[in-house]
């Protein structure tokens, strides 16, 4: 690739991460006011539809939607999924205009340090296209079925939480979903080239037809799951990883090897340590996660009493005497 198409691509990837910080900050605002205990029903959605702030989140989804397929015709996956990263500081600026909340030293920080660190993973990357095309049917099938019971088991996990982990298992499930559409729409791409009509004869375009709704579904799931700060960082970092893994693994996309791993471990390693910086923010975490945090050890409280009393019942049976 030219450094042209490559600014292109960086581009339209950056105002993809823009969009998608903007969609859940808007979401996560319209979907305050509903009951916690509820969860996605068609009912739920025509109230929602009638708030502003979710309608434009709702719009934003799809033009980042736009904006990344567009990324993906003129770059490789692994290039365009690792920008995407930057959708988490983009949701902690946009949070603090929308949602009212004061960024300080500590914010300002680890975004500035998840900035450097995607740059240097990038240029430590350097991705090279592969095609889609080539993939064989059986190698597609392999990936999306390795893809999908991960998401499974996620979901899962998150079921069997509640607050914050439900929360994050939900964030992790919806990041990796993401990445496979993703993939998926990676798969498309390459016939635009040949006609619009070529478009509808490959199978990809009917399987985003079917996983972008469910992904829209899972995504409103996720965002009712609990705070924004225990979701986002699995939904924004999940998704590029599981980019990355298919553009190397299943695409053929080549990236450097040798002294630059190190460059890449750090890059990561960087992501990761701001990624960590920001979830213990006391303002991400907000009057919101510690009411989650207090409502969760109410409710294992609550879970410990209910099993000790049968026991604290029997034993106080069997201290009767008999008669």
């Amino acid at each position: 690739m030219g450094l042209p198409a490559v600014a292109v691509t960086v581009l339209l990837a950056v105002l993809a991460a823009g969009s998608n910080a903007l969609a859940s900050v808007l979401q996560r605002k319209g979907a305050r006011s509903e009951p916690d205990d509820a969860s996605m029903s068609l009912r739920m959605l025509w109230s929602l539809a009638r708030k502003p702030s979710w309608v434009g989140g709702v719009t934003a989804i799809l033009v980042g939607f736009a904006l990344q397929v567009a990324a993906l015709a003129t770059g490789p996956l692994a290039l365009v999924q690792p920008i995407l990263v930057a959708e988490l500081g983009f949701t902690l600026i946009l949070s603090s205009l929308v949602l009212r909340a004061k960024l300080r030293l500590r914010e300002w920080t680890a975004v500035s340090g998840m900035s450097a660190g995607l740059a240097l993973l990038l240029v430590a990357l350097s991705p090279s296209s592969g095609d889609s095309r080539d993939v064989p049917g059986e190698v597609w099938a392999l990936g999306s079925a390795v893809t999908l019971a991960v998401i499974g088991a996620l979901l899962a996990l998150g079921y069997r939480n509640h607050y914050a982990h439900r929360a994050a298992y939900f964030g992790l499930a919806s990041g990796t979903y993401f990445g496979f559409l993703a993939a998926l729409i990676a798969g498309v791409t390459p016939a635009f080239a040949v006609g619009l009509g070529a478009v509808f004869t490959t199978w990809q375009t009917y399987a985003v037809m079917v996983a972008g709704p469910v992904g829209f579904f899972l995504l409103q799931n996720t965002l009712r799951a609990g705070s924004l700060v225990a979701s986002q960082p699995g939904l924004t970092l999940a998704n590029p990883l599981v980019g990355i893994t298919w553009g190397v693994a299943v695409f053929g996309e080549h990236v450097r090897g040798g002294g630059w791993i190190a460059a890449q471990l750090f890059g990561a390693a960087l992501l990761a340590a701001c990624t960590m910086l920001l979830v213990r923010s006391p303002l991400l975490r907000g009057s919101e996660g510690a009411q989650e945090e207090a409502d969760e050890a109410a409710d294992d409280a609550a879970e410990a009493a209910a099993e000790a009393e049968p026991d604290g019942t029997e034993r106080a049976d069997r201290s009767q005497p008999s008669h």
